[in-house]
Order: C-alpha cells, then sequence, then structure tokens
C-alpha cells in the first residue's frame, strides 16, 4: 500500500500542531522568529512554522485546503513526471514554498522582537494556484454548496490575505499567502513548461456552469 506525500504532510502537520497547542515551549521553537532566525542561526523555524498553527480553525482550514488540492497536485506532478520526480517535485515544491513565503516577513522584522509568525498557508497557497494552471475555470464548493471558479477563489484568496496582513493581529503569516501561491506559479512554470499554453488555452476558454453531484 503506498502512502501519498500529501497523506503524510497532512498527518505530520495535524500532530505538530495538536503537540504545540499544549506546549508552549514547542511552539515557541517552532514558529517563524526572524529575531531568532538571525540571531541565532535558527533557519530550521522557516520550514518548522509552516507545521504549527494559532488555532483549531487555522488549523482545519489549512487541511481541508490541503487535502482538497494537494492530492490532485501530487497526481499531477507524478502524471507529467512520472511517480519519482512527481513525489519528489511535489515535496520539493511544498517545501520551499515554506521557506519562500517567510523570507519577505523575515527581511522586514528581523530586528523586530515584537513579531512571529506561524501556519501552513504560504505552502498551502503554492498549492492552490499550480491548481489552477492547470484548471483555471473548475469549481471549488464553498461551505461544499457555494460554485466559485479557482481563479475567482484564488484571487480573492490572496485579496483577503493582504488585508488580513495589514488588519489583523493573530499571529498568523497572512503575508506569506501572497509570496507562496506566486512561488507555486513560478515552481510550476520551470518544472513543467508546456503548463503555460495549457493554462492560456484553458483560460480563453472562459467558465462553464457548475455541475452539482448529489
Amino acid at each position: 500500500m503506498n502512502i501519498s506525500i500529501n497523506t503524510v504532510l497532512l498527518v505530520v502537520t495535524f500532530l505538530v500542531s495538536y503537540q504545540a497547542f499544549s506546549n508552549r515551549e514547542l511552539f515557541d521553537k517552532l514558529k517563524h522568529y526572524p529575531v531568532a532566525e538571525k540571531r541565532n542561526k535558527e533557519w530550521y523555524r522557516f520550514i518548522t512554522s509552516g507545521f504549527v498553527h494559532g488555532s483549531w480553525v487555522h488549523l482545519l482550514i489549512n487541511l481541508f485546503v490541503l487535502w482538497q488540492f494537494g492530492q490532485i497536485s501530487e497526481f499531477l506532478f507524478i502524471r507529467e513526471l512520472g511517480t519519482l520526480k512527481g513525489s519528489l517535485m511535489y515535496t520539493l515544491m511544498y517545501v520551499l514554498a515554506l521557506i519562500v513565503a517567510d523570507i519577505p516577513s523575515y527581511l522586514k522584522h528581523q530586528n523586530n522582537p515584537g513579531y512571529s509568525a506561524i501556519g501552513a498557508s504560504g505552502a498551502v497557497s503554492a498549492v492552490v494556484f499550480m491548481n489552477m494552471l492547470f484548471f483555471p475555470w473548475e469549481y471549488l464548493y464553498l461551505y461544499a454548496i457555494i460554485p466559485i471558479p479557482y481563479i475567482v477563489g484564488g484571487v480573492a484568496y490572496i485579496i483577503y490575505s493582504s488585508w488580513a496582513s495589514k488588519n489583523r493581529n493573530d499571529n498568523i503569516g497572512h503575508d506569506a499567502h501572497m509570496f507562496g501561491a506566486l512561488f507555486g506559479i513560478v515552481f510550476t512554470i520551470v518544472v513543467i513548461p508546456e503548463i503555460l499554453p495549457h493554462f492560456a488555452q484553458e483560460f480563453m476558454k472562459g467558465p462553464h456552469l457548475p455541475t452539482f453531484n448529489y
């Protein structure tokens, strides 16, 4: 029985986040904390911060989106590149997206002891936007009812993230969403360059009516 990389990411993220909810020392050790990264060279935080979350709602939303889109992204990488290379590229995209998404906040807050951030949202954004390159007009269902095209939902997600990074003080790395999303697009284009003409062709087809399965 083969276990997918996405399943491993889901399980590890849940277990680490669950432990960190009740273990403040662990939470503080794993979070993205630019001051400690600069002062103590604790570069591992760029990755580990993606496996801890600020609340159950924060965790479950990221897990749900990763479950919904990650399994498709992993399948697409495997379909285009083969099992071994596809699995490796999916893993690499996820881990690098965690790092890239934290770089802007590191540069901005490396001397600010009051700033820290957590959450997998940067990597999850990369996964979502990788999907949109393949299926820009397919639908996701908000609350399992409201149909929203991938590309519309993705843009709305980025707009909300931009607003939240300026207006919310909830210890969540909202500013990482945009950079994670952009990295997902760039990484996919570099690894699968033929995705660009495919995306253009699919985008020009325009939206279609959603299909409801009962």
